[in-house]
């Protein structure tokens, strides 16, 4: 099996990353493992699209630093490849990292796997789910029963008139952004900073107020999916804790720790399964706080190395053998799926 694997920039690439993992499970189960970023696309006068990829010299690694060593040194196999001749390209390329003068990176990698999977090569996740997951308004269209109270207005006495139905803080958040920036918790009595917080988002677009749930300073549970499902290997559920701890005038840090799943946590998977297959979204993380979603990722889930760390099974090596799975499908099928239902399948 070939797959390559999209990312914003090889060289910037960290060991601990999910996408250094499969494609280190993935060449140690005999399979090739392209890996090609932003810059490295190329839609050809043939109609064809190709890349700049990157692979590594040897067969086999002991560990993930070993193999992006080797992937960013002058050793590695740099080819021009053709993404038709891939069995799956992996779109695993995170917008949020792409700055504003380089905003024409946010898509490229949406718009040119849309180009290579109409030549037969399973793109995932789906190009098309993925454009529609672009900014925070898709958070909207799950379920409202899972999901924190929220509207979103560039209306400012409609944005005054929520707060005011609630106690304690709210969160203000612009729809467009990106990578958790200008995101603030406000109380929602305060007015005078109720209204200058609304000047400063307002400037860039609608505006994102949602109720602020108390758990949050607990941490979240962070659970991934695969196929809709949650991600299970070995008896083991994918998951683990985030625990954010802030001290006064100083910067808030995180720490990690086992998850404990409730049925409540397995209950929103099971809510949300439905859309994410009608996405094409094979693989994703839900970030959830209480009973409540917050967030679902669906560019580039990332955490393995900690679900790991905590569960002990190689959770990557599970993605792998799902994905082959795939292409044995298509191999029987002679390709009468499409994209969108061989994403989920």
């Amino acid at each position: 099996m070939r797959i390559g694997f999209f990312v914003n920039d090889v060289q910037k690439e960290l060991s601990h990353y999910t996408t250094n993992g499969l494609a280190l499970a993935a060449i140690g189960r005999d399979h090739e493992a392209w890996v090609m970023g932003v810059d490295d696309l190329i839609y050809d006068e043939d109609d064809k699209v190709k890349a700049v990829a990157r692979h590594v010299p040897k067969k086999k690694y002991k560990s993930s630093e070993a193999y992006l060593k080797d992937l960013k040194s002058k050793q590695a196999r740099v080819e021009e490849i053709t993404l038709d001749d891939l069995d799956v390209l992996f779109l695993r390329f995170d917008p949020a990292r792409e700055p504003e003068s380089r905003h024409w990176a946010r898509r490229v990698g949406i718009d040119f796997g849309r180009a290579a999977m109409r030549n037969g090569v399973l793109v995932l996740n789906d190009p098309n789910g993925l454009s529609h997951a672009r900014n925070k308004l898709y958070f909207q269209l799950f379920p409202q029963n899972v999901r924190p109270k929220t509207i979103i207005t560039r209306n400012r006495e409609h944005i005054k008139a929520f707060a005011s139905k609630r106690k304690g803080f709210i969160i203000l958040k612009p729809l467009q952004g990106f990578g958790g920036k200008g995101i603030f918790k406000v109380r929602s009595t305060e007015t005078s900073n109720l209204n200058q917080i609304i000047d400063v988002l307002s400037d860039g677009g609608y505006i994102v107020a949602q109720e602020y749930i108390e758990e949050a300073s607990k941490g979240d549970t962070r659970l991934f999916l695969v196929n809709g499902q949650p991600l299970r290997f070995k008896g083991k559920y994918a998951a683990f804790r985030r625990i954010i701890a802030a001290e006064h005038g100083m910067p808030p840090t995180a720490s990690f720790e086992r998850a404990e799943l409730t049925d409540e946590i397995l209950e929103i998977a099971e809510v949300v399964r439905p859309k994410l297959i009608r996405d094409g979204i094979f693989f994703a993380r839900l970030d959830i706080v209480g009973n409540k979603l917050m967030e679902i990722n669906v560019f580039t889930a990332g955490g393995l190395d900690l679900a790991r760390s905590f569960e002990g099974p190689n959770f990557c090596q599970a993605i792998v053998g799902a994905l082959e799975r795939k292409i044995e499908y298509i191999k029987f099928s002679r390709r009468s799926f499409d994209n969108l239902e061989m994403a989920t399948m």
